[in-house]
């Protein structure tokens, strides 16, 4: 079966490169991987000339080589990151390497003999595909991997990422305990992204910071261990030394040729300690005493401490929280409303505000602030004249729009912004301050609009 060009086209940290994997191992085929990111020579992929001094092959006979076999899976990684400078075009290099109709007569610069690729099976990563030049992009199957919702992570951190991270850092399931509510917060407020990769930072800070804890808390039980030894030797010793005094007394007073003098000491002194003992003896809790203590021991060596990490004491392992709340109005006023946004890390929200700067007979003018690109600018324009338009049929004696001096403003002024889908979102925002009537605070909305009044469709959406 010749060999299919796929490329897996998906945000970072979403599983493109453990797909790759994965196909490999499903269909039994040595896997071999490569990234592309930043390559500017094309001697990498179809090898140096054999008069070069350190020449080498090309990656194809490498990976040939190493695998031993001539279908393996070729994972190109980075696709959509590869370089031109002065020693060729990669992207052009690439084009025969994955073209199913010549690739059965590659031919690499080193050997310079022609090598049969028809069987390899090829696999692509890349995040944007538009950065791919579309040559190559006709030549591959694309097939995109979306980003992962919040119930989807909670799910990869239970069944994969804390059992790794767990055995990694040497702690038994038991010790430690992450609440779902503190698994939802940290995916929440600390790793609002598209993949996992974060996420995975994250857990592993939380494990280091627990298996430190409990390395701490057992030097202590060590401590508290020793201790309890040392005061078990010394009953152990006292009870010793008594015995010892009362057997030799008795073996002192059967002797037949003793002065009576020294007998008498001697009988003393075994009286002395056969009371000492008899005092210990009839002591029926130091036997317990010991058992207790034994028991003691075995209690701290057998201590296992549970940490509980839940939503309470999570900021005391990762920190403040990186991300909040965005709806940051509990109702929408005037000349305010909620749009929405497509971004690297998935889909967001954002407000889009206007307000009345300045009012006179002819003053109508509309000033744009926000870091906002040309398209988004020009969106606003055509956002202000439709809703000329549209209050003029509304409210025909209302001058607002002619005789007002608005100010447009998108928060979060250090993020650029750019796009034609928020036309629609301006366009409300201000019909709702001329018209001084409030949108839903839970209504958000995004969307081209053209000068007829038309929304168009939109772009990002799964």
């Amino acid at each position: 079966m010749a060999g299919k060009i796929i490329c897996l086209s998906g945000p970072p940290g979403v599983g493109k490169t453990s797909i790759g994997r994965s196909i490999a191992r499903a269909l039994n085929r040595k896997f071999f991987r490569f990234s592309v990111g930043g390559l500017v020579d094309v001697a990498e992929i179809k090898g140096h000339r054999r008069t070069y001094i350190g020449a080498m092959p090309g990656k194809m006979v490498q990976c040939l080589k190493n695998v031993g076999t001539a279908n393996p899976l070729v994972l190109i990684d980075e696709i959509d990151k590869l370089g031109r400078g002065h020693a060729g075009d990669p992207a052009s290099a690439l084009l025969e390497l994955l073209d199913p109709e010549q690739n059965a007569n590659f031919l690499d610069h080193y050997l310079d003999v022609p090598i049969d690729l028809s069987k390899v099976l090829f696999v692509c990563t890349a995040n944007v595909i538009e950065m791919i030049p579309n040559p190559l992009l006709d030549r591959m199957e694309v097939i995109a991997i979306a980003g992962y919702i919040t119930d989807e992570k909670m799910h990869i951190a239970r069944d994969y990422l804390e059992k790794a991270t767990r055995e990694a850092c040497g702690i038994k399931p038991e010790q430690v305990e992450v609440t779902d509510a503190a698994l939802l917060g940290l995916i929440e407020n600390y790793c609002r992204e598209a993949g996992v990769r974060n996420l995975q930072k994250h857990i592993e800070k939380i494990y280091r910071k627990i298996a430190l804890h409990l390395v701490r808390k057992g030097a202590s039980n060590e401590t508290e261990l020793a201790e309890i030894v040392e005061s078990n030797e010394e009953k152990v010793d006292i009870v010793d030394e008594s015995s010892k005094s009362s057997s030799g007394s008795e073996s002192q007073s059967d002797g037949e040729l003793i002065d009576e003098s020294s007998q008498d000491q001697k009988v003393e002194s075994s009286a002395e300690a056969e009371k000492i003992s008899s005092d210990l003896l009839a002591d029926d809790s130091l036997p317990n005493q010991l058992v207790d203590a034994k028991d003691d021991e075995s209690d701290v060596t057998n201590k296992v401490e549970k940490v509980i990490v839940d939503s309470t004491n999570l900021a005391d392992y990762v920190g403040k929280p990186v991300f909040h709340a965005e709806r940051i109005y509990n109702q929408t006023p005037v000349g305010v409303v909620m749009g929405l946004a497509w971004t690297a890390m998935g889909g967001s929200t954002l407000y889009i505000e206007t307000t009345q700067v300045e009012q006179g007979e002819g003053k109508g003018a509309l000033h744009i602030t926000g870091q906002l690109g040309d398209v988004m600018k020009e969106s606003a324009q055509i956002a202000h004249t439709l809703a000329r338009a549209i209050l003029l049929e509304k409210e025909p004696d209302n001058p607002f729009f002619a005789n007002t001096k608005l100010h447009l403003h998108v928060p979060a002024g250090a993020t650029p912004k750019d796009g034609p889908s928020a036309g629609c979102t301006m366009m409300t925002s201000l019909l709702s301050l001329a018209m001084k009537k409030p949108v839903k605070k839970d209504l958000a909305m995004t969307g081209e609009v053209t000068l007829t009044g038309k929304i168009l469709p939109i772009g990002g959406v799964s």
